[in-house]
């Protein structure tokens, strides 16, 4: 009997599981300020949800493997407005938050992906996600060998971001001198690379000792100041570019700004990525120094990375080589377990993270 026991545990375990109460990430209410833990929830799905997908719906089915934590996702936990509305849907409350993740493809519906593929792009804060295949869903190719991880940040919109926003609006020239606001971030570490990689003089900030010991010692930095111990940003700026900054990559806004703009030179260039100092203030910084913008000719634009989405197969070429070569150093904070979701992003909302924040779901 106890054989016959352990064969039908076995058979038991080897069974695919066809349905699922799926968990979820969900917004309670729209927030005001900086997001809360308490302002996202964990739920299990009432309704029992079956691992397939209808025949005709072009469908495919996914298990979420990896998500990514960005700082972008506190905005949408916000009323929408008109200007982020452009941007991307905001959350609704009541249902799951959404975001960049790598999946695996368990079901489809789509000739384009079969079991087993895994992908990345835009799902939901859960377990099993059912979405349409769309220009915003890639495919990975199983045969870069990387970390799965790597497709919520080097090589997904991360990467994007500071490719995009780096060459395209910056068209940096070697030589010339370039500074990052938190640059131990996501997309901050990547750019001070490339950065070096095009022969500038590399200098960037960040919140701890920690954080600038990374920079200087693991991305190859020239300088790099902790803006907290800073009590004159100007100063700083001007102890460590003496002759001026040609391009400055924006991740911080408020009095770094304005700092910044003051020690522009002449037809400098800045690639406006976020401005997290100032995303959940309810009244927001006023900048003084705007008019430096018509006196030096500086050129100053917002981006997003969906606006390069088209050299994504461009952008594999340039940065693989790297990686391959281990020219590229990237650092990665993983959190594991759904539940912990909301702490990580509220974390990373307080600049808790090192390197980029991703959240580990599921096993691949």
């Amino acid at each position: 009997s106890d054989q016959f026991s352990k064969r039908v545990s076995v058979q038991l375990t080897n069974m695919e599981t066809t349905t699922v109460k799926n968990k979820q990430v969900i917004l309670r209410n729209y927030v005001k300020g900086v997001p809360k833990e308490s302002d996202l929830m964990i739920v299990t799905a009432s309704d029992i949800m079956e691992l397939k997908v209808k025949p005709g719906s072009a469908e495919i089915l996914v298990k979420n493997l990896y998500l990514s934590c960005d700082p972008y996702l506190g905005i949408f936990m916000r009323e929408p407005t008109p200007s982020t509305s452009a941007f991307w849907d905001a959350f609704v409350p009541g249902k799951p938050i959404a975001g960049i993740g790598v999946s695996k493809v368990i079901a489809s519906d789509n000739p384009g992906f079969v079991n087993g593929d895994f992908v990345w792009g835009i799902v939901d804060w859960e377990e099993y996600s059912a979405i349409k295949a769309n220009d915003r869903l890639f495919k990975i190719d199983i045969n870069i060998s990387v970390p799965l991880t790597y497709y919520t940040g080097i090589l997904g919109m991360t990467g994007m971001t500071a490719y995009g926003g780096f060459f395209e609006i910056c068209s940096p020239k070697k030589g010339e001198t370039v500074f990052v606001s938190a640059a131990s971030g996501a997309v901050g570490q990547l750019v001070g690379q490339f950065a070096k990689l095009m022969g500038c003089y590399v200098v960037g900030s960040a919140g701890s000792t920690q954080k600038v010991d990374l920079l200087l010692n693991t991305f190859g930095f020239d300088d790099a100041f902790n803006y907290k111990e800073e009590t004159d940003l100007d100063s700083a700026l001007k102890r460590c570019f003496p002759k001026g900054i040609d391009i400055y990559f924006e991740n911080v806004g408020g009095k770094t700004l304005d700092a910044v703009l003051l020690n522009m030179r002449t037809s400098g260039r800045i690639a406006v990525c976020g401005m997290i100092s100032q995303y959940h203030l309810e009244t927001r910084d006023r900048l003084q120094n705007l008019p430096d913008i018509i006196f030096k000719r500086i050129r100053m634009q917002g981006f997003a990375a969906y606006d390069f989405i088209d050299q994504y197969p461009k952008f594999l070429e340039f940065v693989l080589p790297y990686i391959k070569e281990d020219k590229l150093k990237y650092v990665e904070d993983i959190v594991e377990g759904l539940d912990n979701g909301p702490a990580a992003l509220v974390g990373l909302l307080h600049g808790q993270n090192v390197g980029k924040q991703v959240l580990k779901v599921a096993r691949e």
